[in-house]
């Protein structure tokens, strides 16, 4: 009599694997929260002159890892008094939280694909157990939950996020992030068509061909941005070490102390991934904007920028024509459309090659 049924068995473990799944949610969000305080309250310890006290740090703490997750911030405490918003994303602090999403997503998923497994081969009645989606869901309410906590902490702080950013990008970030881990937990498998697609369409991806070639398509464009990215990191380090008078005078200006040195080359680190993005718009030709009333090309900068001392914008080229070394930046994409092509064409030999074997 006290042996469970295995039917109350499967909806027991069910329950418990979605429970687990949200708990890893939260403390995937939990992980990513704490380590980015840790260091927001290591520099305001060591800073001879904080602005605010603890609570003060630890809601700018909260309102930094929500920036990490694409929300627009919203400084109050401005000089004219009227509250200034900050919409540029680090992209180096969108990593941790991402990876932290996507490994607890896919840590879930095979959690539930272990526990399914167990109730097909216990069970008798043909009960199914836990599903992937299940997971993907409890993951994601489990780390929009923390998320939903931070943003109303950061309120009242020196940083607090806008409430219309945290559906739009942070929760898609979120889920995104969920669902690339639960496809890595499946094999990154590419699945059937959807049924309402057109018979073309299903007959065509069911062929083992066609994913060899989305697969090949897939591999070029990475290769292709993976250079483009590169290359503007390129271009970004040259003209910092042309301007490293400029670049050593903006860095040393910003803060006198050790501390808020640091505090400035950890705001740089974080920047590079955006520098590199923007050199890579640089070097394609229709170059980023700074501000609103300047864009720097190859072909010469257009407008008059008002830039803040920071030691990444000194690498902004002078006003004036574009000079030579100015259009060498154009060889970045060139550079970009032959990995693309080298990738392709050697893909497309071994398909050719597999085909006649």
């Amino acid at each position: 009599m006290t042996q469970r049924t295995p039917k109350v068995t499967v909806r027991r473990n069910r329950t418990l694997a979605l429970v687990s799944a949200l708990v890893k949610g939260v403390v995937a969000a939990g992980l990513g929260l704490g380590s980015l305080t840790v260091l927001v309250m290591v520099v305001w310890i060591s800073s001879p002159y904080p602005d605010s006290g603890p609570g003060g740090a630890l809601r700018a703490a909260a309102g930094i890892w929500l920036l990490a997750h694409g929300a627009g911030l919203v400084r109050p405490d401005t000089l004219s008094g009227v509250p200034a918003p900050v919409g540029m994303v680090p992209l180096l602090l969108v990593l941790g939280p991402v990876w932290l999403a996507h490994r607890a997503a896919r840590d879930a998923a095979e959690s539930q694909e272990e526990l399914r497994e167990g109730v097909h081969e216990g069970a008798r009645d043909g009960s199914a157990g836990p599903s992937r989606a299940g997971a993907f869901c409890a993951v994601t309410a489990g780390y929009l939950l923390v998320v939903a906590g931070a943003a109303a902490y950061a309120r009242g702080g020196p940083l607090y996020a806008d409430p219309d950013t945290l559906a739009f990008p942070v929760a898609l970030v979120v889920a995104g992030a969920a669902a690339a881990g639960v496809w890595t937990a499946a094999g990154r498998p590419f699945g059937p068509a959807p049924s309402w697609s057109p018979l073309a369409v299903q007959e065509a991806v069911a062929r083992t061909l066609f994913r060899r070639r989305t697969e090949a398509a897939f591999r070029s464009a990475a290769a292709g941005l993976t250079v483009l990215l590169g290359g503007g990191a390129l271009l970004v380090a040259v003209a910092l070490g042309r301007n490293a008078g400029a670049t050593q005078e903006a860095f040393l200006g910003l803060a006198g102390d050790w501390s808020g040195r640091i505090a400035v080359l950890l705001l740089a680190a974080a920047l590079v991934p955006n520098a590199a993005l923007w050199g890579a718009a640089y070097g394609l030709g229709p170059g980023f904007s700074l501000g609103t009333g300047a864009t720097p090309t190859p072909l010469g900068l257009d407008g008059t920028p008002a830039l803040p001392r920071f030691p990444l914008l000194a690498a902004v080229p002078d006003q004036g024509p574009g000079a030579l070394p100015n259009w060498a930046a154009l060889a970045v994409p060139v550079a970009a459309a032959l990995a693309v092509a080298w990738f392709a064409v050697r893909r497309a030999c071994l398909l050719y090659t597999s085909l006649m074997a």
